[in-house]
C-alpha cells in the first residue's frame, strides 16, 4: 500500500508530461518545448557551466536576506508580542506595511544599492521580514496561559521560564512561519532577479526570452525553479518533523 502510494505522484507527473507533449504536438506555431527540448535546454546549460552558477547565485540572495530576516524579525517579534504596549505602539505601522508588495520596493532597492546583489538581497529581506516578526508575535500570544502560571507557580526564574516553558511553546508556530517565509523568499528571488541583477534563474527566464525563440531555457528556468523550490520546502518540513519529535508536539 505504502509502494502504491508513493507511486501515485510519480504516475501524475508522468501523465502531465504526456499530455505537455501532446498538447505541443498540436500546437500550429510549435513555439513552446516540449519535455525533451527543457531537458535539451537543461542540459544546454550545463554545456556553458552556467546551471550551477545561476542556482548558487540565487541560493547566495534567498539565503542571506532569509537569515538577515529570521535574525532580525523573530527576536523583535518576541518582544512585541511579550509586551503588549509595543504591540499597541507599532501594530498601526505594522498594518499599513504589511499589505505593500516586496516588488514595490524595487525601485528603492536599486535607488540605494543599485543593481547587484546587495539590491536583491535587500527585497528579500524585506519580503521575509514582515511575515517572521508577525508569526513571532503571534506565536507569543499563542502561549497558554496556563503555562506560564505553571512554570511561575514551581518557582522558575525567568531564564528558566524562557528556556524551558516560552521558547518550546513558540516554536512549533515559529517553525512553520519559517517555512512558509522561505517560500516567500524564493519567489521575491525570482522577481528580483528578473530587474535588480544579471545572473540567476530568474535572469535566465528574462535573458533567454530577449535572445529570441529561446522558450526551452524559459522552461527550463521555470522548472528548476520548481523543483528547488520543493526541495527547500521539504528540507523545512523535514526539520519541522524532528523538533516535533524533539519537543513532543504534533505537526500541522
Amino acid at each position: 500500500m505504502n509502494f502504491l502510494t508513493a507511486l501515485r505522484p510519480i504516475a501524475f507527473v508522468a501523465v502531465l508530461l504526456v499530455l505537455w507533449q501532446i498538447g505541443v504536438a498540436h500546437e500550429p506555431s510549435h513555439l513552446l518545448p516540449g519535455p525533451w527540448g527543457v531537458v535539451g535546454g537543461i542540459a544546454d546549460l550545463v554545456r556553458h557551466g552556467l546551471l550551477l552558477k545561476y542556482v548558487v547565485a540565487s541560493l547566495f540572495r534567498v539565503t542571506w536576506g532569509f537569515l538577515l530576516a529570521a535574525a532580525t524579525a523573530i527576536p523583535l517579534g518576541l518582544i512585541i508580542g511579550w509586551y503588549r504596549r509595543a504591540e499597541m505602539a507599532v501594530n498601526p505601522i505594522l498594518q499599513i506595511l504589511r499589505p505593500i508588495s516586496p516588488l514595490a520596493w524595487i525601485p528603492i532597492a536599486i535607488l540605494w544599492f543599485g543593481v547587484g546583489d546587495l539590491a536583491a538581497i535587500s527585497l528579500i529581506f524585506i519580503g521575509c521580514f514582515l511575515p517572521l516578526l508577525l508569526s513571532a508575535v503571534n506565536a507569543v500570544h499563542g502561549i497558554p496561559e496556563v503555562y506560564l502560571n505553571a512554570g511561575r507557580n514551581f518557582g522558575l526564574n525567568t531564564r528558566d521560564l524562557l528556556t524551558r516553558v516560552f521558547y518550546p511553546a513558540v516554536m512549533p508556530q515559529l517553525i512553520i512561519g519559517l517555512r512558509i517565509t522561505l517560500g516567500v523568499a524564493w519567489l521575491v528571488v525570482v522577481a528580483a532577479e528578473m530587474i535588480a541583477v544579471n545572473s540567476g534563474l530568474g535572469f535566465l527566464i528574462v535573458d533567454a526570452r530577449n535572445a529570441g525563440n529561446r522558450y526551452d531555457l524559459v522552461l527550463a528556468g521555470m522548472v528548476l525553479i520548481g523543483v528547488i523550490g520543493l526541495m527547500l520546502d521539504t528540507a523545512m518540513r523535514r526539520f519541522e518533523r524532528i523538533k516535533s519529535v524533539q519537543w513532543g508536539y504534533s505537526e500541522n
